[in-house]
C-alpha cells in the first residue's frame, strides 16, 4: 500500500485540478463573449473577497478570490446572477448598451453561456486524444476466455470461446464495453445474448459484487460478471483516428455518468456516493503520486465532470441559462422577471442543499462521523 499523500501535496494538486480547469471555462465565457462584442467587467477565479488583480486596458477586471471552488466572468448588462438587466441598463447610452450582455440576440447568448462547458470537453478530447496516440485503443473481442468459477457467468453457464453480443438488450463489440456495462451494475439482473459455435443464445444472471481495495486503502463495491478476457488486443491509432477514439471516450465516461446518476435518483445507488471538493481533492493527491499519466488523466475526468455538470438544466448553473433562452427562443419573448426570480431562488436552495450533502458525505469517507461517534459512545 503507497502511502497517503500529505496535506499539503493534497492542497497543491487539488489546486493544479481546479485552478487550470475553471480558468479554461470561463475563458471560453470570456472569448465568446469579446466575439460578439460583449465587454466584460471581471473575469475572477474564485468567489468571495478579492486576493490579487489587475484591471487591463479593456477595462475588465481580472482577479483571484479567496474561495477557489470556481470562477465567474461578469458581462455588463449582467445585473444579478439570473442575467437579468436593471433600469439603469435602460438608462445606459446606446453605443455602451449594444456591448452588454443582454443587448445580444438569444442565440449569441446562448453559445455564449454555452462556450464554458463546451471547451472543458474539448480539453478533454485533446488529452484523451494524446492518451490513445501514445497508447493505442484497448479492442479486445467480447469473447469469453473464462468463466471464472463461483461467478454469475459461471452460474449462467458461459463457456470459453461464447461472443457474448449484448447485454440486456445493449450491443456489446468489445470487452471493455462488457466491463463499463457490468461495473456499475453491481446486484442488477441482466440478459446476456452470446453466440456459441454460430448459434446464437442468451441467458438471465444476476451481476456479482465485488469489493476492490486500491493502494491507498480506498475501498469501492463493483459489478462482477465473472468473464475473464481472452488476450488483449490494443490497436495503434494514429493522429487523424486520435479525435474520434477521444471523442467516443468521452461519450462513454458521459454515458456512464447519466446512468449513474439515473441509479441514485431512483434509488438503486445511496446518495452516500456523491462526492464534493474534498473528495477531489483526496484523489488529487492520491492520483499525482502515481505519475503524470494518472493524474492527467484525472484532470480530463474532472474537466468532463465539470462541463457535464454545468449543463444540467438547474438555474444558477450554465444549463439553467441554456434552458431559459430555449423558452425564449419558443416563446420569441424573455420569461418573465418574476418566474426567472423564483426559479433562480430554487436553484441556488438546490445547489446550496447539494454541496450540503456532498461534504457531509466527503467528510464521513474521511471517517469524521465515525470518530465522533466513538467520542461520544
Amino acid at each position: 500500500m503507497i502511502q497517503t499523500p500529505g496535506l499539503l501535496l493534497t492542497v497543491l494538486a487539488f489546486v493544479l485540478v481546479i485552478g487550470p480547469l475553471v480558468f479554461i471555462h470561463e475563458m471560453g465565457h470570456y472569448l465568446a463573449g469579446r466575439w460578439f462584442g460583449v465587454k466584460a467587467e471581471a473575469f475572477s477565479i474564485g468567489f468571495g473577497r478579492e486576493v490579487a488583480g489587475w484591471t487591463d486596458k479593456r477595462g475588465t477586471r481580472w482577479k483571484l478570490a479567496w474561495l477557489p471552488l470556481g470562477g465567474y466572468v461578469k458581462f455588463a448588462g449582467d445585473m444579478n446572477p439570473a442575467s437579468q438587466p436593471t433600469a439603469d441598463w435602460l438608462a445606459l447610452p446606446a453605443e455602451e448598451r449594444q456591448q452588454t450582455f443582454q443587448a445580444k440576440p438569444v442565440w449569441q447568448r446562448a453559445i455564449i453561456v454555452a462556450a464554458g462547458p463546451f471547451v472543458n470537453f474539448v480539453l478533454a478530447i485533446l488529452i484523451l486524444a494524446g492518451f490513445a496516440l501514445a497508447y493505442g485503443d484497448a479492442r479486445t473481442p467480447s469473447v469469453v476466455g473464462q468463466a471464472i468459477p463461483g461467478t454469475a457467468a459461471a452460474a449462467a453457464g458461459l463457456r470459453t470461446g461464447d461472443r457474448v453480443t449484448a447485454l440486456d438488450g445493449r450491443a456489446v463489440d468489445t470487452f471493455e464495453d462488457m466491463v463499463r456495462f457490468v461495473k456499475i451494475r453491481a446486484g442488477a439482473r441482466v440478459r446476456v445474448d452470446y453466440i456459441r459455435a454460430d448459434a446464437p443464445a442468451s441467458v438471465t444472471t444476476v451481476i456479482g459484487t465485488q469489493e476492490q481495495r486500491d493502494r491507498f486503502g480506498n475501498s469501492y463495491k463493483v459489478g462482477l460478471l465473472g468473464i475473464a478476457p481472452p488476450a488483449p488486443v490494443i490497436a495503434p491509432v494514429g493522429v487523424l483516428e486520435a479525435p474520434v477514439v477521444a471523442v467516443r471516450r468521452t461519450g462513454q465516461i458521459v454515458q456512464m455518468m447519466v446512468e449513474t446518476i439515473g441509479q441514485i435518483i431512483s434509488g438503486r445507488r445511496s446518495v452516500k456516493e456523491l462526492g464534493g471538493p474534498l473528495s477531489i481533492a483526496k484523489v488529487s493527491g492520491e492520483q499525482i503520486t502515481l505519475g503524470p499519466d494518472a493524474f492527467v488523466f484525472l484532470i480530463a475526468l474532472v474537466s468532463i465532470n465539470l462541463g457535464f455538470i454545468n449543463l444540467l438544466p438547474v438555474p444558477m448553473l450554465d444549463g439553467g441559462h441554456l434552458l431559459f433562452y430555449a423558452i425564449e427562443a419558443v416563446r420569441r419573448r424573455p420569461v418573465a422577471p418574476e418566474a426567472v426570480e423564483w426559479a433562480y431562488r430554487g436553484g441556488l436552495v438546490a445547489v446550496l442543499a447539494l454541496m450540503l450533502l456532498v461534504t457531509f458525505n466527503d467528510l464521513g469517507n474521511f471517517g469524521l462521523w465515525r470518530h465522533l461517534a466513538g467520542l461520544i459512545g
